[in-house]
């Protein structure tokens, strides 16, 4: 197979050296080797989430993970509040109707992030607190929008719903401050901000949401957060875990925390601004509105007669350049670039002349 170079809201271009450790032999999952693996990297994860609480391991995708603090925070027929501002926050909603919460939308256009005027107006139309949580997502891969999350802080707490956080694109990528911000419940995952292979997912919740996991009534067994903290103090997982892309994910976190986190958070703003300034110059439309944008996606509608599925495909055929299409009411009108995973500014560059070349074609300029 061609190389190509993926561009993608993950998974991502992953470093030889985490493709490596994930070659590894395997080990006794219940065994001390493991348990100094295990602590190894929930300790390198604490930072990232800016926790001093407990970081949970998941054999899953994201997805598992927020299913997770659904099913283990609330009880059938309870209200949740969803700030979806794209299509996995809908995701999210989706998980707490299929438990049998009552979900209510907070609607906001596309392309914004959530206000924090229109939530605060709707949380203080709700004197009696019947809202017992709210959804929410820090970065939103389908659009391109990342949201204010120290701004909606205060505003939640004050209230008393429980929150919970979608940052599977987030963490790793951009600043999030759990503990300081007051969040209740934020998961995240192995194949985005992080650069690893997918696989794992992460969850962090506070102390007011671990009292109410004695007392929430929906089925959970392979996600009962509960064991999974009890495993973990023991040093292990409650069931197999996937032993290669633990290995993987502690050498990317390693290499990660040597680099430094404000050093990630800093490249991946810098390449989003270069991507958003590269097709607007070349004739595209972010999806994104200007106080929402994402650094670690960028969503755009093509030029008028460029087709983003042939884009798309002229892109990975010719240049071995792998972009991602629209999802959702976006599924074949835009096209999304990443900027995660071990990609350089050359790799940036070379994806964007990519870029341009086939517009010039398709607009018969070239």
């Amino acid at each position: 197979m061609p190389k190509q170079m993926l561009f993608l809201p993950g998974p991502v271009t992953v470093a030889p050296a985490v493709l490596e450790a994930a070659a590894r032999p395997l080990l006794n999952h219940r065994d001390e080797e493991f348990a100094r693996l295990l602590e190894r990297v929930t300790g390198a994860l604490r930072p990232a989430f800016g926790t001093d609480g407990d970081v949970l391991l998941l054999g899953s995708s994201g997805t598992g993970a927020m299913e997770s603090v659904v099913s283990n925070l609330f009880s059938p027929g309870e209200r949740l509040l969803s700030c979806a501002v794209g299509a996995f926050g809908k995701r999210f909603a989706a998980i707490g109707e299929s438990f049998g919460c009552v979900v209510e939308p907070l609607e906001t256009p596309v392309g914004a992030a959530v206000d924090p005027q229109a939530l605060q107006a709707r949380l203080e139309a709700d004197p009696r607190r019947a809202i017992a949580g709210v959804l929410l997502t820090h970065n939103e891969t389908s659009t391109g929008v990342a949201c204010d999350m120290a701004a909606l802080a205060p505003i939640l707490r004050a209230h008393g719903a429980i929150s919970l956080v979608d940052s599977i694109s987030g963490i790793g990528a951009s600043e999030f401050r759990m503990d300081e911000w007051g969040y209740d419940a934020v998961v995240t995952a192995s194949q985005k901000g992080f650069a690893a292979p997918p696989g794992l997912a992460m969850v962090s919740l506070s102390e007011r949401a671990w009292e109410r996991t004695a007392t929430a009534k929906q089925p959970r067994y392979y996600f009962d957060l509960r064991r999974a903290r009890e495993s973990a103090r023991g040093g292990e997982m409650p069931w197999t875990p996937p032993i290669s892309i633990l290995y993987a994910l502690d050498v990317a976190l390693q290499r990660y925390h040597a680099a430094g986190m404000k050093t990630a958070y800093d490249r991946h703003a810098r390449y989003a601004q270069l991507v958003r300034d590269a097709l607007e110059r070349f004739g595209f439309t972010l999806v994104s509105k200007p106080a929402a944008h994402s650094p670690a996606v960028v969503a755009a509608y093509p030029p008028p007669g460029v087709d983003a599925k042939s884009l798309l495909r002229a892109l990975r055929e010719k240049h071995g350049i792998v972009l991602a299409g629209g999802q959702g009411e976006l599924a074949g009108r835009i096209v999304r670039f990443g900027t995660m995973g071990e990609v350089g500014d050359d790799d940036i560059r070379a994806a964007i002349a990519a870029i341009e070349a086939e517009v010039r074609v398709t607009s018969g300029v070239a």
